[in-house]
């Protein structure tokens, strides 16, 4: 088949900076000194310490310029064609989200400054937190939290001070098995045991397995809403109510919540506490380590006990960071959490509005429903349900020419895309998890739709030629085992 998306291209090959430095180059050329030159340890205040000087290379700026401009076309991005991770959510990110964001008064704004000279910072961090409680359902928010697993680790802290307070701290935090992975780890470091709950037949939360675990020592249930199946609970309220009923409160991971905002709001089905992951759901930028920003959201029951500072509005109509919070769990985060990843996200609620929320949600689902009904017949559907946002096949069937779901994904790439999520979620073997958000057009989705059907006939007529691929990109299949167990992270003469 025509591989209509991507094409051989000049890709020309770049060895590293240090390889193009050569003795009296530079990029720069100031004048002289006209003052004393400091020493720059005594000054720093380390005067015990007298470090060597880096061997930086010596290289003019045309060399720097273009030795990262060819490096950037080696780079798959979000701005050059679609990311369809399932979980990771990896939307187009809008421009003007980073205009605003670069606006003087914004990005050099010192985070010490006083309270008077940064009103307009701080309404722009009290406007955020009051959507995001409108779009969810619940009474207050806390923007600190700098990624989602940060989120959740606070949301569990607030329950562990709750219940705590009330003198029935409970032991345990059962988390259904479609839950996102970092849940579990979440909910350890916060001190509680874990327990896992199976899906069933439909790939929701058992009601038979949660009525069996829920007891005294249970402290909350950490569910993921819609789950990392696509799949919305349907039964949410019978899920909280039997929570809520056995002295449990209900934590909702909202890395999800780009498949429901404008349609539902987890505070109105019986969430105690959830978190966002902005950079998912708000189109802020994602990936290579951040900043994201995962604020977290909590009903009443839970308000006092938020990271502070908060920002709040004085009778006198001034904004202040309210440090005054003898319950709260602590700082999760220096300041305030991530200022221009939280910007981002105002100027994209702003943008779309109440009607252009419900519009995104509606388009992502639409988006994931039209690639689930248009490869159902080529690859498995091990959930065959009503999806939402993303859409998860198996390679059971191409597995009987016993090729991997790698070797699916790695085979996409030559056809101009970067691959799914793999292998996750864990409770489907040979996973293949894709989520085409809603800023991904139709004929976009057409090109994926038509090289994934593609593999499946390479699948069946040249199987070997998929066990090798990717076989037109700048670099071919790495030893991934290798890549990660012994890294070469430095250059060495």
């Amino acid at each position: 088949m025509t591989i209509r998306k991507s094409t051989p291209h000049v890709n020309q090959n770049e060895g590293l900076i240090f390889e193009r430095s050569s003795p009296g180059r530079v990029g720069y050329d100031l004048p002289p000194l006209d003052v004393p030159e400091p020493d720059l340890p005594l000054a720093l205040g380390r005067e015990n310490v007298r470090e060597p000087i880096p061997d930086f290379p010596e290289v003019s700026e045309m060399d720097v310029v273009r030795h990262f401009t060819r490096l950037s076309t080696w780079n798959y991005s979000i701005d050059g064609g679609m990311y369809p991770l399932g979980s990771c959510t990896m939307k187009y990110n809008p421009k003007i989200n980073e205009r605003v964001a670069r606006l003087e008064g914004i990005a050099a704004t010192h985070p010490l400054a006083p309270e008077q000279l940064v009103q307009g910072n701080l309404e722009i961090l009290k406007t955020l937190a009051d959507l995001l409680a409108e779009v969810t359902g619940m009474d207050a928010v806390s923007l600190q939290p700098p990624a989602g697993a940060s989120g959740e680790l606070a949301g569990v802290m607030m329950i562990r001070a709750c219940l705590r307070e009330r003198g029935n701290p409970r032991q345990k935090v059962l988390i259904p098995d479609s839950a996102h992975g970092t849940n579990p780890a979440s909910a350890v470091i916060a001190g509680y045991k874990v327990e896992s709950l199976r899906s069933d037949a439909h790939g929701c939360v058992s009601l038979e397995a949660l009525e069996s675990a829920m007891n005294e020592e249970v402290a909350a249930l950490m569910l993921t809403n819609p789950n990392t199946l696509g799949i919305f609970e349907k039964n949410i309220l019978k899920i909280t109510e039997i929570v809520h009923q056995r002295g449990g409160l209900v934590y909702m991971d909202g890395a999800n919540l780009n498949a429901l905002m404008g349609l539902t709001r987890p505070g109105d089905f019986g969430v105690d506490v959830m978190h966002m992951n902005l950079h998912k759901t708000m189109s802020t930028p994602h990936g290579g380590g951040g900043p994201g920003a995962g604020p977290v959201a909590v009903k009443k029951i839970l308000a006092s006990y938020l990271p502070y500072p908060t920002v709040e509005l004085s009778p006198q109509g001034q904004y202040f960071l309210d440090n005054d919070r003898p319950r709260s769990i602590g700082k999760v985060k220096a300041y305030y959490g991530n200022f221009g990843t939280l910007v981002r996200a105002l100027c994209y609620i702003l943008a779309n509005g109440p009607d252009g929320l419900k519009e995104a949600s509606s388009v992502a689902i639409l988006n994931a429903n039209y690639i689930k009904h248009k490869l159902r017949d080529r690859y498995d559907l091990p959930y065959d349900e009503p999806v939402l946002h993303e859409v998860v096949f198996s390679n059971k069937k191409q597995a009987q020419q016993h090729l991997s779901v790698m070797d699916i994904a790695k085979r996409l790439m030559d056809y101009g895309f970067h691959p799914p999520t793999v292998a996750f979620p864990l409770i489907v073997p040979g996973a293949l998890m894709i989520e085409p958000t809603e800023t991904e057009g139709k004929e976009e989705l057409d090109l994926f739709i038509d090289a994934m059907k593609a593999i499946t006939t390479e699948a069946e007529t040249s199987p070997d030629m998929l066990r090798h691929a990717p076989h037109t990109t700048r670099v071919k299949r790495l030893d991934e085992v290798q890549a990660a167990r012994r890294p070469v992270l430095r250059w060495k003469p």
